[in-house]
């Protein structure tokens, strides 16, 4: 158990929630048949949403209903968002460092105030991760869309879990908390950032199982030496199976000439008028 939790400037939260609450309405300003209040009310989510998820799962008082200058602030830079769209769009690289430093902010607040609870440490990363991209998976329920952080796309959820985990090890060490906070700030920051420069990304995940893929990795070598050695060649020209039934189903000469034998002789047949 911890006997603080790393804590930031009031400034500095403030500005971690605006710079959520502008990518929160500048994401939902793209949509259609969503009007300016919604707008405005996902902007607050994202910015407030992880500070609030954590607290709750927490069992606290949310920090954001506190102090009146969080959603004032939240739904000022909600509004501005929705207002000058064009603006700060050319400011996105600004406000993306922004909110990589707003993430490793929330997770080491999140996973410090977990543990000064007596959390164990596994739970506390949680706390510290959800408490991070909360905001964002807020605003894509609230959209109905599929929540990013579960789908491939640049490190988030991770960046953030890289931050705690650093910080956690910190700790073992008998790191003070404050130093502690500002390197999981640190390296959430750089790995967030360096994975939306070079587009990194977690595997996709894969439904077939090995048997599977083995068999159909067997399956295209057969295919590719016969067509080597000249076995079969393209195109092949496959049977219709439609046809083939047909066929079968039609009398054939062969069976009529064997009925004929069987009947003692060629049966006569009517002559044509």
């Amino acid at each position: 158990m911890l006997d603080q939790t790393f804590q930031t400037p009031l400034a500095a939260d403030l500005v971690a929630v605006a710079a959520g609450s502008l990518q929160g309405a500048l994401f939902a300003a793209g949509f259609k048949r969503i009007d300016l209040l919604g707008v405005a009310f996902i902007g607050v989510a994202t910015g407030i949403g992880g500070g609030l998820l954590r607290d709750m799962l927490l069992g606290t008082t949310p920090a954001a209903f506190s102090n009146n200058l969080y959603l004032i602030v939240a739904i000022g830079a909600a509004l501005l968002g929705m207002l000058l769209p064009r603006v700060f769009r050319r400011l996105d690289p600004f406000i993306s460092l922004l909110d990589a430093i707003g993430i490793g902010m929330f997770g080491a607040i999140g996973t410090t105030k977990a543990l000064a609870m007596g959390l164990p440490i596994v739970p506390s990363l949680f706390i510290g991760v959800v408490s991070a991209v909360g905001g964002g998976a807020l605003r894509d329920v609230m959209l109905n869309l599929p929540i990013a952080v579960m789908h491939v796309g640049s490190l988030y959820a991770v960046a953030s879990l890289v931050g705690v985990s650093v910080l956690t090890v910190l700790l073992a060490f008998d790191v003070p908390v404050v130093i502690c906070g500002v390197v999981c700030v640190v390296v959430t920051t750089a790995v967030r950032l360096l994975a939306v420069r070079f587009g990194w990304s977690l595997p996709e995940q894969r439904a077939l199982s090995r048997v599977k893929l083995r068999r159909q990795r067997q399956v295209e070598q057969v295919i590719d030496e016969a067509l080597q050695t000249g076995a079969i060649t393209l195109p092949i020209v496959l049977p219709d199976p439609a046809a083939a039934h047909d066929t079968d189903d039609a009398p054939s000469d062969v069976d009529d000439a064997g009925d004929d034998a069987e009947a003692g002789g060629p049966r006569p047949r009517r002559p044509r008028r």
